[in-house]
């Protein structure tokens, strides 16, 4: 996406970001409607400070200052508890609306395809679920609400100078078109340099989470120092990117303080020489216009910086709204009811896939698993097998053919119903920060620890999970990174059998343990796979002996399909010579 919106959808843009107000229109009409009554209660007190000069101190009328005196005071508490209302409220409805923002684009961004987050980098999603949508809240905080009440203060302010005196105020307007041409100078330079923040943010964040994640590679293969320079880079480009906007207000702020001490600088001349040849410019006037010169000077100052935070948060507004108009949802709203038990008849018919254009990685793929049947899938690197389980949990659509379970295509399932039959464990096994049990349970309150506890001691793993410090309570790790890699497989294990799925997948779930603990596994997976449908990815083909079924892929074709014996016995068969080379290998070991 490009990092400046189009001029043309800013109003668009305005109006969606403030639709997303409405559950909070009460609120928001308090804060506009306190807006309208901060302007002329500000211009109030320097209006009656003249009145204070011309009518009282002169005349010697000290009961009537006093009485103006306690005007004033009251105004000004008025003014400061109202001002406190309008900020704190103003605030209150940004971070409102960011909240459900955050849990919208939170709650999209986990129903996306699996294909958005592989040309997505992790950094970029963070990025939009939190800094941008932090910046959504300058539109409220600072940006749409906060003009309306500067612009109102300057109308207001602009009236009661001419009410004053008109010829005051057009001495003090000669300087205005300069402060003018200054702030749309500024304006558009801390834009462009706002714009270029952003995108180095973005980039930094990706840079970051990409490198922290891939540590271990990092340092094993000593390129620490290559990313470092790379880093290096990246931090100087966003260093430049702000030094750019603070260059800015560096020029800016200095020439508008020269502005604003030239107009009122004429004021005090031309005011001055009017009073001393009897004019109609009165001392009140004099002393009260700097202060309305004050309130003139620093909205339209502050104007600029206003509207460049607004146009920030609509480029901000623009990217989250990006993701949220992402289509690439799995669509599955079927008639399949939540908790229904399914048969486990699975059908992959004429099936072709590609993740991008036709670069098939299936290619016309045709089986059938029979209720409680277990099915290995075995084939070289590339071939296609992960891509099946992918297929069945609906990770991705096909491009042709049908996928069905049951008699059903399973594009007519709702989606999380079929999901919720099935359990798949991976190769590399994902824990996330927290305790063991809240790592198999997925903290579903439905699942009770007394199952967790009869899971665990049905693989294997109530033994070792007992020997950690806090037993189930352990807390575990990011990832993982506390357990070995056996024991976060046998987690994992424990995790897919308390959900008790009707079709279990095992994605080379064997592949990366010890012997020992491949023993333990082993024995789980044969009390696992006896009541239910399976599928098993194997690369050690001793795993899958005992399968029904062994469907042998190479390049996203089925070339051998039987039990272990039966393609045995084909001496020129691709399972064979699978076999004796993993045979071979094992000897020569």
């Amino acid at each position: 996406m490009a990092d400046k919106p189009r001029k043309q959808l800013d109003i668009t843009l305005l109006g969606r970001v403030v639709a997303l107000a409405r559950p909070y229109r009460t609120i928001f009409a308090l804060v506009a409607f306190l807006a309208l009554v901060l302007a002329p209660l500000g211009i109030a007190r320097p209006y009656l400070i003249q009145k204070m000069v011309d009518d009282y101190v002169f005349t010697n009328d000290e009961a009537g200052l006093i009485t103006l005196t306690w005007i004033v005071v009251v105004l000004l508490l008025a003014e400061t508890g109202l001002r406190y209302v309008f900020t704190y409220y103003s605030g209150w409805l940004g971070q409102s609306v960011i909240r459900d923002l955050r849990v919208r684009v939170f709650n999209h961004i986990t129903s996306l395809r699996l294909r958005y987050f592989d040309r997505t980098p992790i950094g970029t999603s963070t990025t939009r679920t939190i800094n941008d949508i932090e910046t959504i809240n300058s539109i409220f905080g600072e940006g749409i609400i906060t003009i309306l009440a500067d612009l109102l203060s300057l109308i207001a302010v602009a009236i009661i100078m001419f009410y004053t005196s008109w010829q005051l105020t057009l001495v003090c307007l000669t300087t205005l078109p300069f402060l003018i041409i200054a702030s749309y100078i500024f304006k558009e330079q801390v834009k462009a340099a706002f714009q270029k923040v952003r995108t180095q943010v973005q980039r930094m964040n990706a840079f970051l989470q990409e490198r922290i994640t891939g540590m271990r590679i990092v340092q094993i293969f000593n390129a620490e120092q290559q990313e470092m320079n790379k880093f290096k880079k990246i931090n100087e480009e966003q260093t430049l990117a702000h030094l750019d906007s603070i260059r800015s207000y560096a020029i800016f702020y200095p020439v508008v303080d020269i502005i604003s001490a030239a107009s009122l600088a004429l004021m005090v001349w031309w005011g001055a020489r009017d009073i001393i040849g009897g004019g109609s410019v009165t001392l009140g006037a004099l002393v009260a216009f700097p202060i309305y010169l004050n309130m003139l000077f620093r909205p339209i100052r502050m104007l600029a910086d206003k509207f460049n935070t607004l146009q920030m948060g609509l480029v901000a507004a623009e990217r989250v709204f990006a993701v949220l108009d992402n289509t690439e949802q799995v669509e599955g709203k079927g008639q399949h009811v939540q908790g229904t038990k399914l048969r486990g008849e699975v059908d992959f018919s004429h099936v072709w896939f590609a993740y991008q254009d036709e670069d098939w990685v299936l290619r016309d793929l045709s089986f059938q698993i029979k209720p409680g049947e277990t099915l290995a899938i075995v084939g070289s690197t590339g071939s296609g097998k992960s891509t099946i389980t992918n297929l069945l949990n609906r990770f991705y659509d096909i491009q042709k053919g049908s996928i069905s379970i049951d008699g059903t295509s399973i594009a007519d399932f709702d989606l999380p119903s079929l999901r919720s039959r099935l359990a798949i464990v991976l190769q590399d096994v994902f824990l996330f920060s927290g305790s063991v049990m809240d790592n198999i349970t997925l903290r579903d309150q439905r699942i009770t620890r007394e199952q967790v506890i009869d899971a665990a001691q049905m693989i294997g793993a109530h033994e070792f999970i007992e020997r950690l410090p806090g037993a189930y309570e352990y807390e575990v790790m990011e990832r993982g990174a506390t357990l070995s890699m056996g024991q976060r497989q046998l987690i994992s294990f424990v995790r897919a059998l308390v959900f008790d799925p009707d079709i279990l997948i095992l994605d080379e779930a064997t592949s990366s343990v010890d012997p020992e603990t491949e023993s333990v596994i082993q024995h789980a997976i044969d009390t696992l796979i006896a009541k239910r449908t399976s599928i098993i990815i194997a690369h050690r083909l001793s795993t899958i002996r005992k399968a029904d079924n062994i469907l042998v892929l190479e390049k996203g074709q089925v070339v051998e399909i039987g039990p272990h014996e039966e393609l045995l016995k084909n001496e020129h068969g691709r399972y064979r010579e699978l076999y004796d080379m993993q045979f071979l290998q094992a000897a020569l070991d």
